[in-house]
């Protein structure tokens, strides 16, 4: 016993006599204690680069700041893109029939292959890529496009370099950061060194010139985009697959919003000639079907991709899957089953249009204040232009003046500065009274 007690006083740095009956601190002394040990084990130099929190942590607390300041006001959030509407029965019958059938011996199922049950693959590539020649062991299953974002940082290493869009999704240059791709931040343009931001305005139809743009071993390419909404046209994919296939660099295209494409526009890379040799693209069922809690997504990655020295990239993916990852839940698996049958597939739709018509519905409030808006027909963002403000302050003054939250465009890339995000996730009348109460301020 007083072998233990010395040991304790030792680590807590306390003295004997701010101890209780039993060598426990007593409540007046407890709140003097100091940890002396610390690990030698010093932190990772990359996460150190990132500035402050994620940006869509940072909406939240904000979120709640807020709320607690105005505990009775009903706030409207049209910012994070999360989804508001109940997923149709067809698919979460197919899962909870699957749920069930875990408590028998005949339904019972333990680890499913890494890359995702062989049903499922197939359904992805008939489905989502019908006549695109996309195999199904091309397919690798997974819990969603940001964690496929990571373990294709993972494949591809600390030293390539890399492009994104400017604006684009965070984390695309965050987990470049963390992985050591880039150099330090630079607070002058609001720019990490090592990142070629690929400028996409209003100006050039969203649409980088790469006829300024260095080259680069990755160019990430989100279409339609995330934040601007814009959906790239046939001749533009086909510019960018022209670009990768002359320098030699690998697309990954995030399409995780194609089901809101309402025009020609292609839903895949892999609808361009010649993109198989050159592109990687992720997808998930989060914005398409509601599965953002459920977790299921998937990468395709073409036999045809190959390294400088020839071998294949999609046996170096099978390997990330298989060292870094346990296979998506097979109940989740079920459900995605369900939601490419045909029955499913026609009622995830019907949800999509909802969300459809509710970008249709804030674009045309924004439209009517004479106010510059894009996106919100392709895609369920609204990306909207105020002259000469920054994004953060038109931020505080929705909220502030109107309990509604959006997404300063500057979270985005220095590109998105004096712009704001609203997303048409919210049910339709959340829609009308937010558009109501933003006419109000800004007509």
């Amino acid at each position: 016993m007083i072998l233990n007690t010395f040991a304790f006083m030792q680590t807590r740095m306390i003295t004997p006599n701010s101890f209780s009956w039993k060598g426990v601190p007593s409540c007046s002394t407890r709140h003097q204690m100091k940890i002396a040990c610390r690990t030698k084990v010093p932190r990772n130099a990359n996460m150190q680069k990132l500035r402050n929190s994620y940006l869509f942590p940072e909406i939240g607390m904000r979120q709640e700041a807020h709320m607690e300041k105005y505990p009775d006001a009903k706030v409207i959030s049209l910012g994070i893109g999360d989804t508001t509407e109940p997923i149709p029965n067809i698919i979460t019958s197919a899962m909870a029939e699957y749920s069930l059938a875990l408590s028998s011996y005949e339904g019972y199922t333990g680890y499913g292959p890494e890359q995702g049950n062989k049903p499922l693959r197939k359904a992805i590539a008939e489905t989502i890529y019908a006549d695109m020649g996309v195999k199904e062991s091309e397919v690798f299953v997974s819990d969603g496009t940001q964690c496929d974002i990571s373990r294709i940082q993972l494949l591809l290493g600390s030293d390539v370099t890399i492009a994104v869009q400017d604006p684009t999704f965070p984390a695309y240059v965050d987990s470049s950061i963390i992985m050591g791709q880039t150099g330090e931040y630079i607070e002058s343009n609001g720019k990490y060194e090592g990142v070629e931001y690929m400028r996409c305005t209003p100006e050039n139809l969203f649409f980088p010139d790469f006829s300024r743009i260095p080259r680069t071993d990755v160019i990430f390419f989100c279409s339609p985009n995330n934040p601007t909404g814009h959906a790239a046209s046939r001749e533009q994919l086909q510019q960018l697959v022209e670009v990768a296939r002359r320098n030699g660099s690998i697309i990954v295209y995030d399409s995780v919003y194609a089901a809101y494409i309402s025009d020609d526009s292609p839903r895949s890379i892999y609808e361009i000639p010649g993109s198989k040799e050159v592109a990687i693209e992720i997808a998930s069922l989060s914005k398409f079907a509601g599965f953002t809690g459920v977790r299921l997504g998937w990468t395709v990655v073409p036999e045809e991709l190959q390294y400088s020295d020839g071998f294949p990239v999609g046996k170096d993916f099978d390997r990330i899957m298989c060292t870094c990852f346990n296979g998506a839940s097979n109940i989740a698996q079920a459900g995605g089953l369900a939601c490419l049958s045909e029955q499913g597939y026609k009622a995830i739709q019907e949800v999509v249009n909802v969300y459809k018509e509710n970008a249709r519905i804030l674009r045309d409030t924004f439209s009517s204040m004479d106010l510059e808006v894009y996106g919100g027909t392709n895609s369920p963002y609204i990306w909207v232009h105020f002259p000469g403000r920054r994004s953060w302050d038109v931020f505080e003054e929705i909220l502030e003046r109107t309990h509604v939250i959006t997404i300063p465009g500057c979270g985005f890339g220095p590109g998105g500065e004096g712009f704001i995000r609203l997303s048409s996730f919210n049910h339709k009348e959340c829609i009308l009274e937010a558009s109501e109460r933003l006419r109000g301020l800004f007509a």
